[in-house]
């Protein structure tokens, strides 16, 4: 057996760079303490998210880094012997991507540019491409971004290529068009449990799923970081709360457990789908 603590972070992030490396240094320092090897850090962790869905102001976007930003240095030695998740706004020549990097101590694992753009999102960010699984220390990973796990196909590309953990990193905001007075009843919230309980017991996966906090500009993110297993079942969640969700599971084990009798990729017909 091999017992894993994976966390999902819920927390705010904005644009002061230096501000977000403290909040990073932080949470990996209380993932450490809990005795995680796996932290997922939300989307936009480095320079924070869009302050408009509707009419993004280009002269208020998150900042470009490079891929080898010093940063990422920081935060992987920071990280040290834990495998970290985190998204920022990757600069490409004159192109920008929201994107996500996998590192620990040792290096970057794997990187994602989020495939699927919401709303006016395409004014800040060019749109990726493609889903690839890697290996970690604590596994094969594969990363989705916000919008990215609202469509089937990314999770299941992901469990295919042999994921069997997908960190889905967000910046995942309340509704913009019919706010809830309560936060839990908003219909944001909603499908943002959902997609996260379905991605895994479509796929038989885990799912680690973070999320931002707090608010900026007309945007309320609804936290609810969570750890959900194979089945769909949540493990363990912060609620709208910051913080950290913290789950100790056997990740091989609980595939295998889940896909015992019916194994839902190995039972795929692909030439019946359109």
């Amino acid at each position: 057996m091999t017992v894993t603590r994976i966390a999902a972070a819920a927390a705010h992030f904005g644009r002061n760079l230096e501000h977000d490396l403290g909040r990073i240094g932080k949470l990996i320092d209380d993932a450490r303490v809990a005795g995680a090897a796996l932290l997922v850090l939300p989307d936009a962790a480095l320079g924070g998210y869009l302050a408009d869905l509707r009419h993004p102001d280009p002269s208020a976007f998150p900042p470009a880094l490079e891929p080898d930003d010093l940063l990422f240095r920081r935060i992987a030695a920071a990280a040290g012997d834990i495998v970290v998740c985190v998204g920022y706004c990757e600069a490409d020549g004159p192109d920008r991507y929201n994107a996500a990097v996998c590192l620990t101590g040792d290096g970057v694992l794997g990187r994602h540019r989020k495939v699927h753009l919401p709303a006016a999102e395409s004014i800040a960010y060019c749109a990726g491409e493609s889903f690839a699984a890697f290996d970690t220390p604590v596994g094969r990973i594969g990363m989705l971004i916000d919008y990215d796990k609202t469509f089937p196909e990314s999770a299941r590309t992901l469990a295919v290529d042999g994921a069997e953990i997908v960190a889905c990193l967000s910046a995942w905001p309340a509704s913009i068009t019919n706010a809830a007075p309560k936060m839990s009843q908003d219909r944001q919230s909603r499908l943002f449990d959902l997609y996260d309980c379905a991605r895994a017991a479509e796929n038989q996966i885990v799912v680690v799923s973070s999320n931002q906090t707090g608010a900026a500009g007309g945007l309320r993110f609804l936290g609810q970081a969570k750890v959900v297993g194979p089945a769909g079942n949540v493990l363990a969640r912060t609620w709208a709360k910051a913080g950290l969700a913290v789950a100790e599971l056997d990740v091989a084990l609980e595939i295998a457990g889940a896909r015992r009798v019916l194994n839902h990729l190995a039972e795929l017909r692909p030439g019946a789908y359109r």
